[in-house]
Order: structure tokens, then C-alpha cells, then sequence
């Protein structure tokens, strides 16, 4: 089974959001359909089931390598590199 290198790597406490929803939806007129939390730098995206797919943009851009969900009562994270659920 394949293993998270990046969560040791993680800022603790982690960070607050940046926002309380994707600032790039809103720009664009769009809407989320769930939102995603950077754990690296609290950047708040919207997931791929979003039209603008800001999390994993974000992601691609940064080279931030950690994410998790960012609704109510979730608390999986994904790691965007190793393909694997944290």
C-alpha cells in the first residue's frame, strides 16, 4: 500500500483558511460544489467535481502537496503527489 512522504512536512497547528469560500469562483461567477482546504498555506479551493477544479489548480501551481476537505463533518485529506488519502 502506497504511503504519504509529505504530511510529517505539514505546518502545525494548520493553517487557518484564507477564505470562507473558493475567492476564485466568486471571480468567476461560478460556484463550488465542495470546498477544499490547502494544508500548506490555507488556500480554499473548490474540488473537482467544481467547474473550476481551484483545489487542484491551486495545487498545480504551488506544488502544495497536501489538501483536505473543507465542508462540515469531513475530515478526510488527500495527498495531491503520492495519489493517497492521508
Amino acid at each position: 500500500m502506497k504511503q504519504c512522504t509529505h504530511a510529517e512536512a505539514l505546518p502545525h497547528p494548520e493553517p487557518e483558511p484564507l477564505a470562507d469560500t473558493c475567492p476564485e469562483c466568486l471571480r468567476d461567477g461560478t460556484h463550488p460544489v465542495q470546498l477544499r482546504l490547502c494544508l500548506s498555506c490555507g488556500h480554499v479551493g473548490c474540488c473537482d467535481s467544481s467547474p473550476g477544479q481551484h483545489a487542484t489548480k491551486h495545487h498545480k501551481d504551488s506544488d502544495h502537496p497536501i489538501m483536505r476537505t473543507h465542508e462540515p463533518g469531513e475530515n478526510w485529506r488527500w495527498c495531491f503527489v503520492d495519489h493517497v488519502l492521508v
